[in-house]
């Protein structure tokens, strides 16, 4: 009798699991078919389908439950200067998740900005950056519900695509003092690997991050460690300062960029939701999550090595 209670128990719960799993996945595609959709004309910095972008973004940070970054408001609102003389006026979105220590702080990011239209053209950004923040979408949701140790703020930049000017205003005027900035996350194109790798990018800079992260084992991608030693490889190679995380890593913040290898669509109007991998991205964004619950588990550690430089 026992045994078969215990049985009938094991595949109930197996069976929520299965579904909550499933139930997560299509939230992900979900949230980035909406992100890579006509009606927001690929979210250039300053047009009408960036603020639909937002509007969409905060209405999915209020669900999850996320505490407004800045004061009663998820909005960081910033201005600066094109190469063309134009002044420009961006947006910041970003939304807290509180630890049970409060003393330090991750900064998970993905810039929300894409290239717009050209002519009858649009860029959608499917995998660039539509994947990055879909996928910051399900970490918060998840960290929303396991509490993290430590502060988490998810933050999607602005105007990334135009010089990276959102985190640079964000790190020049955070809302906690950035002393207690441990730790920064960023993800740009994380939805599709014809190799199935994903790079975790910063490590040389960083090695303790490698040691709490390498441990593991990742189901439907390889976790590769490179792209970051300047003194290697052809002109390029290099992607420290590849995006949002190149602020950080100039403030000594230790961070992990995870991305791909670009792909024929990279910066064209065929970037769409069509082209992207479900279950690649799907598997990606699980295993960056456990990789973030690890570095949460050893922030002390690597705050540590942060303060000696």
């Amino acid at each position: 009798m026992k045994k078969s209670i215990f049985l009938f128990l094991f595949i109930v719960t197996s069976l929520s699991l299965s579904a909550q799993t499933v139930s997560t996945q299509s939230r992900l595609l979900d949230d980035l078919r909406i992100l890579a959709s006509v009606e927001l004309e690929g979210r250039r910095t300053g047009t009408a389908g960036a603020a639909k972008a937002r509007k969409f973004l905060k209405s999915r940070f209020a669900e999850i439950g996320l505490k407004p970054a800045f004061g009663n408001s998820y909005e960081q609102p910033f201005e600066f200067n094109t190469q063309r003389g134009e002044t420009l006026q961006g947006v910041n979105l970003a939304g807290v998740v509180e630890g049970r220590n409060k003393n330090l702080w991750i900064v998970v990011c993905a810039h929300y900005d894409h290239l717009g239209k050209t002519g009858n053209d649009i860029f959608p950004g499917a995998d660039d950056n539509g994947s990055g923040v879909a996928a910051l979408l399900a970490l918060a949701e998840r960290f929303a519900k396991e509490k993290p140790r430590h502060n988490m703020l998810f933050l999607t930049p602005d105007a990334e695509e135009m010089g990276l000017h959102g985190s640079r205003y964000f790190v020049a005027n955070t809302p906690f003092p950035i002393e207690q900035l441990a730790l920064n996350i960023n993800m740009d194109m994380v939805s599709r690997s014809d190799t199935k790798e994903l790079y975790a990018v910063g490590t040389y800079h960083y090695p303790i991050l490698k040691k709490i992260i390498a441990g593991q084992i990742f189901k439907g991608f390889s976790l590769k460690f490179g792209h970051d030693e300047p003194h290697k490889g052809q002109t390029g190679d290099d992607w420290s300062s590849a995006s949002d995380h190149a602020l950080f890593h100039q403030k000594s913040i230790p961070f992990i960029y995870f991305g791909t290898e670009d792909h024929e669509d990279y910066h064209k109007p065929t970037d769409t939701f069509e082209r992207i991998q479900p279950e690649f991205f799907s598997a990606v964004v699980i295993g960056i999550g456990n990789s973030l619950r690890l570095l949460d588990q050893n922030l002390s550690s690597v705050y540590k090595q942060k303060s000696k430089r």
